[in-house]
């Protein structure tokens, strides 16, 4: 009996390790040189792994990369992504102060909802083709945003209907109405996906919007 219930207990604890480790897993991506801003990046629902290859890429503009996975964000109503932002702040290459933050899909919805709330920890949000799906009055949620957010969507992006070009049009023209600090820009022909490699690959607009948000970020960071 004594031997079962320590075998329940181990297990607890291995499923509870397994949660956290998780739940606070990161990556660092550091400057070319020195130290930089602190930038987080987000990940969409298929995993860090496959958004390394951008991550890198902010990395090389001067940046402190911090790079966590969109999935274990669901479901905290911000908690998680909060406590992943205060550790970030503290990151072994990046320098003290707010973050950027970058998100993809699922990691963008996250940090469009939540992140965008945050002026005392987030300095400034770009977001790539976000999950908009839950938001059901696009006039009262751009009230709440409280940092400058560059977004992008696609014209063409039907995927698993998550991230509707409709509604991203309505969040830019309540934006517009309320003053919000959010910019919305589209593409034609362009479906979800688009800045990554595969067959939703769009030249232009990866293009295009790798110059915006390089532009946003240095606008905002301070380099």
């Amino acid at each position: 009996m004594k031997r079962a219930i320590g075998f329940v207990a181990f297990l607890g604890a291995i499923i509870f390790f397994s949660l956290f480790t998780a739940a606070n897993a990161q990556q660092e991506f550091p400057p070319p040189q020195g130290r930089g801003p602190v930038v987080v990046v987000v990940s969409g629902q298929s995993g860090a792994a496959n958004y390394v290859p951008p991550a890198r890429q902010i990395a090389s503009l001067g940046y402190d990369v911090v790079l966590l996975d969109g999935n274990n964000m669901e479901g905290s109503h911000g908690q998680t992504l909060m406590e992943a932002v205060q550790r970030a702040q503290g990151a072994a290459h990046g320098l003290s102060g707010k973050v950027g933050m970058v998100g993809f899909s699922l990691g963008g919805g996250e940090v469009l909802a939540y992140a965008s709330r945050w002026p005392d920890l987030v300095s400034v949000i770009v977001a790539w083709y976000p999950l908009t799906r839950p938001i059901r009055d696009p006039g009262s949620f751009v009230v709440g945003i409280k940092v400058p957010v560059l977004m992008f969507a696609g014209e063409l992006d039907n995927y698993r209907n998550c991230c509707m070009i409709t509604t991203a049009r309505e969040l830019a023209a309540a934006a517009s109405t309320a003053g919000a600090p959010l910019e919305v820009v589209t593409y034609p022909n362009t479906k979800h996906d688009f800045i990554l490699g595969g067959a939703s690959y769009n030249a232009v607009a990866a293009s295009d919007s790798w110059q915006r948000a390089t532009a946003e970020l240095a606008q905002y960071l301070g380099h």
